[in-house]
């Protein structure tokens, strides 16, 4: 008897025990679930904290902004602060130092094209007839309300601000399709569009481009012979230069390309002043290593009766009202002046020449024709661009008599649409 209550008291001390680990064991599971729970909910309200601490903060940095500098004083101030911190980094002031001083910093070292010495120049000369006045729409009332100073930049831009210049040949290897766009009529981005729907557009209150990087430095460079401020990424879509195979043959290519870039015409004090082709086109023939470039040509198209776009600020903010108008650029081109041609040369007895300089009479080269193996006429490689660059051209747009007799051969439904203007033409 006493036996048996014994072992029913273990059992029940058993029983307890096994209670209690139970119940440490729920409390233990419960506190997990909610330091996770309170966790979980900690993060966004940290975040939003962290927010909203920051825009409170940059909101006073921006009164206290306006009280010392002024309205137009900070939006001079705000055109080269280009992260929008209210802090000006050395890279973000150094426009003004290039300004002040007229001496331009050295780019750095891994942006450049690693040049040859001894390797081929090639010569371009730029060619420019200005804007004509009559052509923008506030001409037709006198410029009625439109200050002399918006229209300075525009009014003195005559020629092109560098009117001859020599490039080595490998710098325009920036145009060599990429290994797996060899094929022609392939397409590719030499500088991709940076614009989606998230980023909205560039700002407006800029008078300075950013440092260029990359394959954006020879495209800087020649948009620079025309005006010594452009900015090879436009502030709107499309943005960026894109190129096309249009024929190729075991050692040359030629490529066509187009660049959607704008220039900016003003200089402080005055406020911006945007001056934006319809697009620059051309085509480079070059080697296939890049060392040598048998032509080459840049240009904004002429063909249409407007083709420039052109936006200037009255306000010293981003929201100020801008005026907008279009006119025709008769003339913007860079011309390659002949076939890049050796610096260095030697003659029959081992001597070295220079070609570029001395008092000899100058060396004449001659250059053997070029014969394709493959390729497509301008109209089709200008197309290819034109649908990467606006997908819905994939579609054919037909002028309103060829779409009834298309319409009528492929028997299908005509789908009309009225336009002001261009959908793949930014000057309109």
């Amino acid at each position: 008897m006493a036996a048996d209550v014994h072992k029913e008291t273990r059992e029940e001390g058993r029983n307890d025990g096994q209670k209690r680990q139970q119940s440490r064991g729920s409390s233990s599971q419960i506190s997990t679930r909610t330091y996770t729970l309170l966790l979980v909910l900690a993060v966004p309200l940290l975040a939003w904290a962290i927010k909203y601490y920051q825009e409170t903060h940059l909101q006073n940095r921006h009164e206290e902004s306006v009280q010392t500098l002024g309205a137009e004083g900070l939006f001079l101030f705000s055109s080269l602060d280009t992260n929008h911190d209210l802090y000006l980094s050395p890279e973000e002031f150094k426009p003004v130092v290039e300004k002040l001083t007229g001496i331009t910093p050295p780019r750095d070292i891994e942006d450049e094209v690693i040049e040859d010495p001894d390797g081929e120049t090639l010569t371009l000369e730029a060619k420019m007839e200005p804007l004509l006045m009559d052509s923008m729409t506030k001409s037709k009332d006198g410029f009625l309300g439109v200050s002399h100073s918006c229209l300075s930049g525009l009014r003195s831009w005559k020629s092109p601000a560098v009117p001859s210049s020599s490039f080595f040949a490998s710098q325009f290897k920036v145009f060599l399709p990429p290994k797996n766009k060899q094929e022609v009529g392939d397409t590719w981005w030499v500088i991709p569009s940076e614009l989606n729907i998230f980023t909205g557009y560039l700002p407006n209150n800029r008078y300075h481009p950013p440092t260029p990087k990359g394959k954006e430095v020879l495209i800087h460079s020649l948009l620079t012979m025309f005006h010594p401020r452009p900015f090879i990424k436009s502030r709107f879509a499309p943005q960026g230069t894109i190129a096309c195979i249009r024929a190729s043959n075991d050692f040359y290519y030629d490529i066509v390309f187009r660049i959607h870039a704008e220039f900016q015409l003003n200089d402080v004090p005055n406020f911006p002043f945007w001056f934006t082709p319809g697009q620059f086109t051309g085509n480079i023939v070059l080697a296939k290593d890049a060392s040598h470039v048998r032509h080459f040509h840049l240009y904004v198209p002429s063909d249409k009766s407007l083709n420039v776009d052109m936006e200037w600020l009255y306000g010293a903010s981003e929201s100020s009202n801008m005026e907008v108008d279009i006119g025709y650029l008769p003339l913007l081109e860079l011309q390659s002046t002949g076939p890049s041609i050796p610096s260095v040369i030697m003659d029959e007895e081992g001597n070295v020449i220079d070609s570029r300089g001395g008092s000899a009479e100058p060396i004449q080269f001659v250059f053997e024709d070029i014969d394709w193996s493959v390729e497509i006429d301008q109209k089709e490689a200008a197309r290819r661009l034109e649908v990467t660059l606006y997908p819905f051209k994939k579609v054919s747009y037909l002028p309103f008599s060829e779409a009834f007799q298309r319409a009528e051969a492929e028997k299908k439904l005509v789908h009309s649409i009225l336009l002001w203007g261009a959908l793949d033409d930014q000057s309109c």
